[in-house]
């Protein structure tokens, strides 16, 4: 196997670690607005204790990233393509982050009755995710044009964020016994609108990657 080869095989199962990670990130995610919705507290648990797997992956990357960087010393775009990794592979440990803080505010909510049906919270998170689901393929593709098309997403989720976290609010005169319950419901309004920040990011790194140029796509 020629050298140019082996460093583009290298680079590739960089690739799919960073993408494996994100795929255990996004089903912590689904599975801890899950716990939420039915109140599994085990599942919760499970969720908060899982956390390590996806911290270990992020180490895993970062060490291979090091090695390539000693070892080929690659310029120009491979070198683009190893930072990306790097980045995007600490964006989606924040996403994890994010699943077990829903986790934990299912745990302080308990089996307390809900104020109201968690509906419009999933529907969010389901922005959400589908931004990450566009970021993590224009990094896969290194395509420009469908990482533009997430972070113009942003936008959405950010208003329906002001939306939902003004009505639990007013949630709160009519039941004061609930009002840790819904600042934790609204935590989590908040956490998914960090996923949907963390997505935009990855696109802004899939930018990076593929022009050499940084851009903001949350301005």
């Amino acid at each position: 196997m020629s050298t140019r080869s082996n460093f583009d095989n290298q680079l590739n199962e960089l690739k799919k670690l960073v993408l494996d990670m994100a795929k255990k990130s996004e089903i912590a995610i689904k599975d801890a607005m899950d716990a939420l919705i039915q109140q599994d507290l085990e599942k919760a648990k499970e969720i908060i204790n899982a956390d390590n797997i996806i911290d270990d992956l992020e180490q895993d990357i970062n060490n291979k990233a090091i090695i390539l960087i000693a070892k080929e010393s690659p310029v120009a775009t491979d070198l683009r393509r190893i930072i990306a990794a790097l980045k995007i592979s600490s964006e989606v440990e924040r996403i994890g982050d994010l699943a077990v803080n829903i986790a934990k505010s299912s745990l302080h909510i308990g089996q307390e009755k809900h104020v109201k049906e968690i509906i419009d919270i999933p529907n969010m998170m389901n922005l959400a995710l589908e931004m990450l689901s566009e970021a993590l393929s224009a990094f896969y593709t290194e395509d420009i044009t469908l990482a533009q098309s997430c972070a113009e997403k942003d936008d959405i989720v950010d208003e329906m964020y002001g939306n939902l976290v003004h009505e639990l609010m007013g949630y709160i005169p009519k039941n004061p016994n609930a009002t840790n319950q819904i600042t934790q419901l609204a935590y989590v309004c908040r956490y998914i609108e960090r996923i949907a920040d963390h997505s935009t990011n990855i696109s802004e790194n899939v930018i990076f990657l593929v022009t050499g140029n940084r851009y903001n796509l949350n301005a």
